[in-house]
């Protein structure tokens, strides 16, 4: 196994073009443990720990652009206000230590259903800049997963940064697993409340074989909250609003049974955590005074 370190974007680019089944290396927090259980010899590993470009991020007038490496605990401590969903689904991220070398890129590469970054990108609504020595793109965060552990990058393609919206309402994210810490997610649920086009984004993970939206129950919620005039308002939702939305976010999974949990558990627990998530972010939206603002 050889080892390329670049030292700069463009070096990284280069070594990608010559080696393009090199793999990534940013915080290794997945790659190390695939190598370590001997479960991937690469031929080549890329570790781009010094290029800096990929460690900055920048806030600006509607979106933040997210460099592939910042770690999590960057985003947690800086970006809680302008990414709050993304934030609150770094928190759960394994151990401090690997927050503090973990990266959204990493999740975005590896593109496992259980990365924890997936959910509040979905909902969000992120766009993935990825770029070879043949120029750059953005890949709509929705046409980004292409399989179990695929993405849409060519093989020459590193990923430069996520640009996501800066939130103009409350978002949540929920994650189940069998314990507090260092945990694999048996499923995850983000939600995020976009005043502005008055819509509703959902994303969920470990719960189909790629991170997906529930698009069934966004529609109906889209369409509850508009012809009720909730958005105006802000009144309580009532129960059949929430229960319904439930099933219908259930009703978007595609689970496995495997050693974390059931496919029927899955379903389950994605639906409880869509009503718990609705009611917090709902609840928020009330009382910060969204409503006055969209009617005023």
């Amino acid at each position: 196994m050889d080892f390329l370190r670049p030292a700069s974007w463009e070096e990284a680019l280069a070594a990608k073009a010559e080696h393009p089944s090199a793999v990534p290396l940013a915080g290794g927090t997945d790659v190390m443990v695939e190598i370590n259980f001997d479960h991937r010899r690469p031929e080549y590993l890329l570790d781009l720990s010094r290029v800096e470009p990929l460690h900055d991020w920048e806030v600006g007038e509607e979106n933040v652009r997210l460099g592939a490496s910042v770690p999590y605990t960057r985003i947690m401590e800086n970006l809680r206000t302008e990414l709050p969903g993304l934030a609150l689904a770094s928190h759960t991220v394994a151990s401090p230590q690997i927050r503090n070398r973990g990266g959204v890129g990493g999740n975005l590469g590896t593109a496992s259903p259980a990365g924890d970054a997936h959910p509040a990108l979905l909902a969000a609504g992120a766009e993935v800049e990825v770029e070879s020595v043949r120029g750059s793109r953005f890949i709509p965060i929705d046409a980004f997963y292409t399989g179990v552990k695929r993405n849409a990058m060519e093989p020459d393609e590193l990923i430069r940064s996520i640009h996501i919206k800066k939130a103009a309402g409350p978002q949540q994210f929920s994650k189940v697993g069998t314990r507090n810490a260092m945990v694999i997610a048996v499923c995850a649920f983000g939600l995020a409340l976009h005043p502005d086009s008055r819509t509703v984004r959902t994303g969920i993970g470990s719960a189909a074989p790629t991170p997906v939206r529930a698009k069934d129950a966004e529609a109906f919620l889209n369409a509850a909250l508009d012809e009720g005039g909730f958005w105006d308002s802000g009144a309580e939702l009532t129960p059949a609003i929430a229960r319904q939305f439930a099933t219908l976010a259930a009703g978007a999974c595609n689970p496995i049974d495997d050693v974390r949990g059931t496919a029927a558990y899955r379903r389950h627990a994605v639906g409880v955590m869509a009503r718990r998530t609705l009611g917090w972010t709902w609840e928020q939206y009330r009382s910060t005074g969204h409503a006055l603002e969209g009617a005023a």
